[in-house]
């Protein structure tokens, strides 16, 4: 089932979200049908707060930039099989060099803007089957994750941006919280929410 994206502005997106264990009510069919809406609005990655869900939950697929050719074999295939569901993480340490990259967001439509972060994560999580893992990621992966993982710390790309972006852009987010632009796929105004 396809879920209404939570837009910019809507409180969910700043709250600090809680864990769950593996009796969270209709887990599966949760993890399913945020990855059903991920797709639907071509997105690599969706955080439960974006589905009005304040709990520490993720699903994120790279596959679309596996057809970037600047990439080596080597990357587009790893980016082609990453498929995952992050449940609990816990980011242990970034490190390496940091790099500018163009993000988005499905709660933030119709904005993109280069953002920095190191290159390299260590994080603990557990699996859709509740099965704990430690792993370290690099590249665009790492990064998708870290973008993921903000959400569920109530944190925005936008957020990372400098004083004077954040206030050329202050009234296109204006506007994504009203309702007032145009979307190809379902979402939720924090504005029209209040109107009703």
């Amino acid at each position: 089932m396809i879920l209404p994206i939570v837009a910019y502005g809507d409180p969910v997106l700043r709250r600090k979200t809680r864990e769950i264990d593996e009796n969270y009510p209709d887990l599966q069919e949760l993890i399913a049908n945020m990855f059903e809406t991920m797709y639907n609005a071509y997105g690599v990655g969706l955080a439960a707060p974006q589905v009005g869900l304040p709990v520490r939950l993720f699903v994120i697929d790279t596959s679309p930039f596996a057809e970037d050719e600047e990439l080596d074999a080597e990357e587009q295939e790893q980016l082609r099989n990453f498929k995952k569901v992050f449940i609990n993480a816990k980011i242990l340490e970034e490190t390496g060099e940091e790099w500018a990259f163009n993000e988005g967001c499905l709660s933030i439509p119709n904005i993109r803007e280069d953002v920095s972060r190191e290159e390299t994560i260590k994080i603990e999580y557990y699996d859709k089957d509740f099965v704990k893992h430690v792993e370290e990621y690099d590249g665009l992966i790492a990064r998708v994750i870290q973008h993921e993982y903000d959400h569920i710390e109530g944190v925005l790309f936008t957020d990372k941006l400098s004083a004077l972006k954040k206030r050329l852009l202050k009234g296109k987010l204006t506007n994504i919280s009203k309702g007032k632009i145009d979307v190809d796929y379902k979402m939720r105004f924090p504005e029209a929410k209040k109107a009703r």
